[in-house]
């Protein structure tokens, strides 16, 4: 059986960060993971319409920071930020009357986002769309949109059929064992009248290009080789 590893554990200590950065230890390492826990399933439930990519979870001493990682910010924050300060009291009491603070980081291209394209993916099996055409519109999405390469892979009751299998789309380049390329990943369920279908996407977003050197500073002159060569002086 092939051994699985999750793409974003992976890369932690090279290109990716944890999504909770706090320490504790003891007892208080276990109820302050579990307070993680719920935020993050209240967060989902509540968000589930808003384009949540990635939720991070900061703590220091009494205060509890939460950033939300979304391509829709307006839905999140509601009308004169009713929203945001309804959220901000229910994860309050999620956290024992601890200070916390929410910040939104929109994300500009969310065709890139590998976890948003999953869950597009899976919103559209729910409405029933031909899952081969869900799929294949998601890669060419992605691609137009400059990715250098997008691998989809949908699993489970396929269609209504009565024995589950797997397909899978792949265009361009994704290196899954090569830890300097900029690899997202994503994972979204669709849960159908047949059952749920799990839906797994990488991205391979393109590197940033080299910073050009700036116009003050001087280009050294290449030094030329002038001397004769031996028994020619």
């Amino acid at each position: 059986m092939g051994q699985k590893v999750n793409p974003i554990g992976f890369r932690l200590a090279v290109n990716k960060d944890w999504r909770s950065k706090w320490y504790a230890s003891g007892k208080d390492y276990a109820e302050k993971l579990h307070e993680d826990l719920r935020i993050r399933k209240y967060l989902k439930d509540r968000l589930q319409f808003a384009a949540l990519s990635k939720v991070v979870i900061e703590r220091a001493w009494a205060s509890v920071r939460v950033t939300l990682h979304t391509s829709r910010p307006g839905l999140i924050i509601g009308r004169k930020g009713s929203e945001i300060e309804r959220m901000t009291n229910d994860l309050a009491k999620i956290c024992k009357n601890s200070n916390v603070k929410i910040d939104i980081v929109e994300i500009r291209k969310p065709e890139l986002d590998a976890q948003l394209v999953a869950e597009q993916v899976a919103v559209q099996l729910e409405r029933r769309i031909s899952f081969r055409r869900a799929m294949k519109r998601a890669v060419q999405t992605t691609m137009d949109f400059g990715a250098d390469g997008i691998r989809i892979r949908c699993a489970g009751r396929l269609g209504g059929a009565d024995i589950a299998r797997a397909e899978w789309y792949r265009e361009g380049k994704v290196p899954l064992q090569t830890l300097r390329v900029p690899l997202d990943y994503g994972f979204a369920e669709a849960r159908t009248v047949y059952g749920v279908i799990g839906v797994k996407c990488w991205v391979n977003k393109k590197e940033e290009a080299e910073r050009a050197p700036s116009p003050n500073q001087e280009r050294r002159p290449r030094r030329r080789n002038n001397s004769a060569p031996a028994g020619q002086a």
